[in-house]
C-alpha cells in the first residue's frame, strides 16, 4: 500500500557554510530515506530551507559589516548550492524570509492566541551590557541550576535536559563576547507550555514506536513544562500579528517558533509553486499520512515538545480545549529521527571553535556520494561518532573502491571484452541461485530496515550482497572458461544481475554513483533524479534561489529489475578513486590534521 510521506528535515542557519557535522544530522539520513520512499512507491514531500532570523544573523551581519538581510542572502545561496551538489532531494528546499513564511508563522500565532495558549506576560530579558542588543537563550551559557553541569544553555541543559531560562542560569555569561548579560524586565508573548502538558503527555505516551532515548527524554520534559516566550526585542525576525504589536520595531516573534513552522510553511509554499495551492493539505490533514523529522539530538525538545505543543494549541487540543486554528486540524509528527553528534578529535564540529570541515570544501575535493557513505556506515546514527582522515580513506578505498567499484568494473569489462553486451545464460547452477536468492533476499532486509532510519545496518546488508557476488566472481572464474563459453556467460549474466540489483540497494545512498552504474550496464534514462537550483520570485519580495526536482520521472524502484540479454555495454570507467594513504595521517591542505 503507498501512502503519503512527509520528511521535515532541520533548518540550518544561514550565518555561515554548513560543516559535514550538520550534513551527518539532518541531510544525508532524510535524504536516503526520502529516496527510498519514492523508490518503494510513496508519494514523498521532502521539505526545508535555511533558518533567517534571530540574534546569529545579526551577530554574522556585523562581523562581516552586512545588513542581516545580505547575510542572509549570503549564505542562503551557499548553503543551497552545498546541498545541491550533495544530492539531497528535495521537493522545496526554501528560506524563512519569505512573505509566505511571515503569513503561516502569523497564522499559527493567531489560532495559538484565540485558544489562550499563548499569554503576555512581564518577563526579565538578557542584553548585552555592551552593545544593548537582546541575547537569545541559546546564546547565554552558565552553570545549569539542577545539575550543576557547567556548560548549559539558556533555554535548556543538554546534560539532564530540563528547560531554563537563562536568569536561572549561576555565572551566566554571553557565548558572544564572554560577558555578564544585563537583565531587564519587558513584556512577552509566552507559548502556555503548562497548559498543553497534558495533552501532551497522551500524545508522548502512543508513541511506542519512537527510539526509547528520544521518548524517555521527550516524557522526562514533561515533568517540569514552563511558559516559554515566543516573542523578543529584535528588530529582525517575523511581526507579532496584533494590535499594539505589530508595529513595534523592537518586538519580534522569537526564531525558535518561527523556525519550526518552516515545516508547514515550506509545504504551503511547495503547493502553490507547483500549481495546487491545497496540496499541502494532503500531507498534514490527511490521517493517512504519515510525517518523519530528521534533526541533530540538540533539537530533540523542539521536536517532541514545543512544535506537537503549538499544533495541539492551534488545533483547539491542549488542556483546556478551543477550536481548530485558521490552516485546519494539523498532523503531529509520527516519528522523530535524530542523530548524535559526528565529532572531530573527541570534540563536536564547531566553526566558532576552529573545528569544522566544510561541505563545500569536501565536496569539491571528493565527491557527494564518499561523504554520503562515510555517513550512512560509520556516522551518528545512535551514537556520537568521530571523523577522522584515517577511517575515511579506509572505507573509500577498501569499501567504495575495492569492493563495490572493483566488482562493478571488472564483471562488466569481462562481459564486455567476451561478448560486447549482456551474455545470455544458459542452465543455473545452485550456486548461481543462491547468489540470486541473496541478493533478491536483501531487498526485503534493507527495505525494512530503511523503513525504520536504520541506515547503518541497511548499507550493511546491501555491502554484504556486493561481499557475496565479489566471492562468486573468485570461485566461478569466469576468466578460466574460454573453453565453455555457455557457462563463462552464464556466469557473467549471474554477477551482472546482482550488480543491477545491488546498484539498486545503493541508490538510496549513492545516487551519483548509481546513475553511473545504470548506464553503464546498457540502461538509458535518469535512474536517480537530482535535485535543481531554481530562482523563483513571490509577489511583493525579492528573487530567490530554492531546491526543487522532477523526482516521479526517475526509473529507480524498489525492486529486482531483470537485466537484458543482448544489451551493448562498454568500458566502464572507475567509480570510486582510490584516494592516497597519506592523506590519512595529513588531512587535505585546506583541512590538516593537528599534531
Amino acid at each position: 500500500m503507498t501512502s503519503r510521506v512527509l520528511a521535515a528535515v532541520a533548518w540550518p542557519y544561514a550565518n555561515g557554510p554548513r560543516h559535514i557535522g550538520h550534513v551527518s544530522g539532518f541531510g544525508v539520513p532524510s535524504d536516503i530515506f526520502a529516496r527510498y520512499m519514492r523508490m518503494s512507491g510513496h508519494e514523498v514531500l521532502m521539505v526545508s530551507g535555511t533558518d533567517e532570523h534571530g540574534t546569529p544573523i545579526l551577530v554574522q551581519a556585523e562581523r562581516e559589516g552586512l545588513s542581516p538581510r545580505e547575510t542572509a542572502d549570503k549564505y542562503n545561496r551557499v548553503i543551497v548550492n552545498d546541498l545541491r551538489d550533495l544530492g539531497l532531494s528535495y521537493d522545496l528546499f526554501t528560506r524563512t524570509t519569505t512573505l509566505n513564511h511571515y503569513a503561516v508563522v502569523q497564522d499559527l500565532f493567531l489560532g495559538l492566541h484565540r485558544n489562550g495558549y499563548v499569554v503576555p506576560r512581564i518577563t526579565m530579558g538578557a542584553v548585552s551590557p555592551s552593545t544593548g542588543r537582546t541575547l537569545p537563550d541559546r546564546y547565554i551559557e552558565g552553570t545549569c541550576p539542577i545539575c550543576g553541569y557547567p556548560s548549559a544553555r539558556g533555554d535548556q541543559c543538554d546534560n539532564c535536559g530540563n528547560q531554563l531560562d537563562p536568569i536561572d542560569l549561576i555565572n551566566p555569561v554571553s557565548r558572544i563576547n564572554g560577558e555578564t548579560p544585563k537583565f531587564v524586565e519587558t513584556e512577552h508573548y509566552l507559548l502556555d507550555l503548562p497548559a498543553l502538558a497534558g495533552s501532551l503527555g497522551k500524545w508522548l505516551s502512543s508513541r511506542t514506536d519512537w527510539r526509547p532515548n528520544v521518548l524517555k527524554f521527550s516524557q522526562n520534559l514533561l515533568e517540569d513544562l514552563r511558559p516559554r516566550a515566543i516573542t523578543r526585542d529584535l528588530d529582525w525576525g517575523v511581526p507579532v500579528p496584533l494590535d499594539g504589536w505589530r508595529d513595534q520595531p523592537m518586538k519580534r516573534l522569537y526564531v525558535w517558533f518561527d523556525a519550526v513552522i518552516g515545516y508547514l510553511s515550506a509545504s504551503v509554499e511547495w503547493a502553490k509553486r507547483s500549481g495546487d495551492p491545497d496540496a499541502w493539505k494532503q500531507w498534514w490533514i490527511d490521517p493517512d499520512a504519515r510525517g518523519y523529522y530528521f534533526m541533530g539530538k540538540d533539537n530533540i525538545v523542539f521536536h517532541t515538545v514545543i512544535w506537537p505543543g503549538i499544533l495541539l494549541g492551534h488545533n483547539g487540543e491542549g488542556d483546556h480545549g478551543g477550536t481548530v486554528g485558521p490552516l485546519g486540524e494539523l498532523r503531529l509528527p509520527d516519528e522523530i529521527v535524530s542523530s548524535e553528534y559526528l565529532t572531530m578529535s573527541g570534540s563536536k564540529f564547531s566553526t566558532s571553535r576552529g573545528k569544522v570541515i566544510y561541505v563545500g570544501d569536501f565536496l569539491r575535493e571528493f565527491g557527494p556520494d564518499a561523504l554520503r557513505y562515510f555517513i550512512a556506515v560509520a556516522g551518528p546514527e545512535s551514537t556520537d561518532t568521530d571523523f577522522t582522515w584515517d577511517e575515511f580513506v579506509r572505507r573509500t578505498n577498501f569499501e567504495l573502491a575495492n569492493e563495490w567499484g572493483n566488482l562493478v568494473n571488472r564483471s562488466i569489462s569481462m562481459a564486455h571484452r567476451t561478448n560486447g553486451s549482456i551474455p545470455t545464460p544458459g542452465a543455473l547452477l545452485d550456486v548461481d541461485h543462491e547468489l540470486l536468492r541473496t541478493s533478491q533476499n536483501a531487498f526485503d532486509t534493507v527495505g525494512a530496515l530503511l523503513g525504520r532510519n536504520r541506515f547503518k545496518l541497511a548499507i550493511t546488508e546491501a555491502m554484504r550482497v556486493v561481499g557475496a557476488a565479489n566471492k562468486y566472481i573468485s570461485d566461478t572464474e569466469p576468466w578460466k572458461l574460454k573453453d565453455n563459453p555457455e557457462r563463462r556467460d552464464t556466469v557473467l549474466h549471474t554477477a551482472l544481475q546482482v550488480v543491477s540489483d545491488a546498484n539498486t540497494l545503493l541508490t538510496p545512498f549513492l545516487p551519483h554513483a548509481a546513475q553511473q552504474v545504470h548506464e553503464a550496464l546498457g540502461g538509458s534514462g535518469v535512474w536517480a533524479a537530482q535535485p535543481e537550483i531554481r530562482e523563483v520570485t513571490e509577489e511583493g519580495g525579492p528573487d530567490y534561489p530554492v531546491i526543487m526536482g522532477d523526482y516521479a520521472g526517475e526509473l529507480a524502484r524498489w525492486e529486482s529489475h531483470p537485466i537484458g540479454s543482448g544489451t551493448p555495454l562498454q568500458q566502464p570507467t572507475p567509480l570510486f578513486a582510490k584516494l592516497d594513504e597519506t592523506l590519512g595521517e595529513t588531512g587535505p591542505a585546506w583541512a590538516p590534521i593537528e599534531r
